[in-house]
């Protein structure tokens, strides 16, 4: 991939990827020694996700792509932090992504133990007890809104993050209003591979999902 796709064509590229693996007919595109030779040099990735550590949300798997097509940034519950937003500007500044996915996850553990936090259960010890409550604030905001199921938090939480990021980052939020990059929010659904989109800042149009 030598020109740089559009907001939209990048997404599109994602959703049909994500199509291919849920039918079980990936294509693993970019995956051989050609394309390994050919990166050897640079990097010319077309998307910058935000994911959750889990090691069930294996990108480049579930939209079905390879070498050089994501630039990945994973925290437990994508919780966001200095590190992460100077990664994320990273790929967009430096590296010309147009697209910045945040992608949460069914069952996730960051968000359950912020919930359970938030009902009378036990704090978590260590740097776990920072990472949860970066994610209480979405239960809170979930619950407000009368969305209390496990799947309404987390698309809140979702969501949540993809404003933080453009409140956080000055650079981020003047290329969003400007047009030039587009940031979308997906749930993945652990069971049947789905990715359902949960929010999006800064696209034309929204795209279908299935």
């Amino acid at each position: 991939m030598t020109d740089t796709p559009t907001v939209q064509e990048a997404l599109d590229l994602l959703l049909a990827g994500n199509q291919r693996f849920i039918a079980g007919a990936a294509e693993h595109p970019n995956q051989d020694a050609a394309r390994r030779a050919e990166l050897a040099e640079s990097q010319r990735p077309f998307a910058v996700l935000l994911g959750c550590s889990d090691s069930r949300l294996a990108a480049e798997i579930l939209f079905d792509r390879g070498l050089g097509d994501l630039f990945v940034v994973r925290t437990a519950g994508q919780v966001l932090g200095d590190e992460v937003l100077g990664s994320i500007e990273y790929g967009v500044d430096v590296l010309g992504c147009r697209l910045i996915v945040v992608l949460g996850h069914q069952g996730c553990g960051a968000v359950a133990a912020a919930t359970a936090l938030l009902d009378g259960g036990s704090v978590p010890g260590g740097y776990v007890r920072d990472l949860v409550e970066h994610v209480a604030p979405s239960v809170l905001t979930a619950r407000a809104a009368g969305r209390s199921s496990p799947d309404e938090v987390l698309a809140e939480h979702v969501s949540r993050t993809a404003d933080l990021l453009l409140e956080r980052s000055r650079s981020l939020s003047q290329q969003v209003e400007a047009g030039t990059v587009g940031v979308v929010g997906f749930c993945y659904q652990l069971d049947d591979g789905t990715v359902d989109l949960v929010a999006e800042r800064g696209l034309a149009r929204t795209p279908s999902i299935g």
